[in-house]
């Protein structure tokens, strides 16, 4: 059965927007290759933690969203949009397979007038130099000729209610200008602002920076934190009067490590450009370098505290609070909760957790206990760590019942526990 669109891909971009196109009206088909989504969407659940709600899910169903496995559905769309995930290989470079993948797959069903955009986060030159090479080899079509082709980067944020696709703006850049028309004219159907860039290249490159800006600024935050615990001084107290600045400040907050979907991307080592300029991001490898050493300090703060106790990390009870990326969701992407955990182990603590969000959850394949009771596990901890400041919880009354309470995100009263 035929489909105005469908979305490849169905993770934390993918499911968003096929339930905006659905809402919308588009007639929608959701493929991806795993068939593990495939059994949970048709089970009415989201195979993705922190994107839809099962009532979400089911009323896309009810809809007429249809997921597959099936990549015959691919060729019988007028729009075709890859949410593929890219996540960090073991180079710390972006992995392209599953985009590749996808490409395949649709190269092999395309048919002539249909445009295809691409979401997924990319180094810049990815749509020209990977996709574009893929879709033309594998359907004898020629981009931007026969077919559409432009880049808009995913710019949602999971969970997130107030900031959603219709009114968070979509930046759009076409191989030619007729492919960001129609791009345009597909976006313009679900949000409510479409922003023209002046080509691919530069729709990607704005994904670049606006995770390198977030991912620098956390840095200098971090940065602070560390200085400021060391001269004594209250760092949050610092972010409340600079943030009062109406102008030139915008307040980051330093925390046990970056999480999320985002990853930062130096542009200047792309591995399949034979035109990269070759000059790294000299800040975004540090500001990385920086934010990847804030488990070990968190795991530091941890050891002196216990040892001004008159204990020791190994055999002590840990307590780790909110193992999630973010407050009030699911989604563990990147969380720092497993490393800072699985450090700790290392040196011998015994480890719980808690989280209202998160059911199970395991370090190196192994459960670990899970407190049934937040304030009687708190008081038995020899030290309880808050990692994420869930909404649900009482910051004040945990910071009396906790023997020992290191606090990572300033959530809690001023003088009520040790903070980061």
């Amino acid at each position: 059965m035929p489909a105005d669109l469908a979305v490849i891909g169905l993770g934390h971009l993918g499911l968003p927007l096929a339930r905006a196109a659905v809402t919308a009206g588009i007639d929608t088909v959701g493929y991806d290759p795993d068939p593990r989504p495939y059994a949970e969407l048709r089970a009415g659940r989201s195979p993705v933690e922190g994107t839809l709600t099962a009532s979400e899910i089911r009323r896309m169903l009810s809809g007429g969203f249809r997921p597959t496995t099936d990549a015959a559905e691919l060729g019988r769309v007028r729009t075709a949009v890859i949410c593929s995930p890219t996540p960090l290989g073991t180079d710390r470079g972006i992995d392209l397979t599953a985009l590749r993948d996808a490409a395949r797959a649709l190269a092999a069903r395309l048919r002539p007038h249909t445009t295809v955009l691409l979401e997924s986060a990319v180094p810049p030159g990815t749509t020209e130099n990977v996709l574009r090479p893929l879709l033309e080899e594998g359907s004898g079509l020629v981009a931007g000729r026969d077919f559409h082709l432009a880049c808009s980067p995913g710019r949602l944020d999971p969970g997130n209610r107030t900031h959603t696709l219709a009114n968070t703006p979509k930046v759009i850049g076409g191989l030619t200008p007729a492919c960001t028309e129609s791009a345009a004219a597909f976006y313009g159907r679900l949000t409510d602002k479409v922003v023209r860039a002046r080509g691919p290249r530069e729709a990607e490159m704005t994904k670049v920076l606006e995770t390198n800006f977030r991912h620098v600024n956390i840095a200098l935050v971090n940065e602070m934190a560390v200085l400021c615990h060391d001269l004594g001084v209250d760092l949050w107290d610092v972010i409340r009067c600079a943030e009062t600045k109406p102008f030139g400040f915008q307040p980051f907050r330093p925390g046990p490590g970056v999480g999320g979907h985002g990853v930062p991307v130096d542009p200047g080592c792309l591995p399949y450009s034979t035109r990269t300029p070759g000059h790294p991001l000299r800040m975004v490898s540090l500001a990385q370098e920086i934010n990847d050493r804030m488990p070990s300090y968190v795991i530091q703060r941890c050891a002196t505290l216990l040892n001004e106790h008159g204990k020791s990390v190994r055999g002590a009870r840990v307590l780790l609070l909110g193992v999630t990326y973010k407050p009030d969701s699911t989604d563990q992407e990147a969380a720092p909760a497993r490393e800072i955990a699985t450090r700790l182990m290392d040196m011998g603590a015994q480890i719980g957790y808690h989280d209202p969000h998160v059911l199970d959850w395991r370090v190196r394949e192994r459960p670990v206990p899970r407190a049934d009771s937040l304030y009687e596990a708190a008081a038995a901890a020899d030290l309880t760590v808050l990692l994420q400041q869930h909404r649900t919880y009482d910051l004040q009354g945990l910071a009396v019942k906790a023997q020992l309470l290191l606090d990572t995100r300033g959530a809690t009263p001023a003088g009520a526990a040790h903070r980061l």
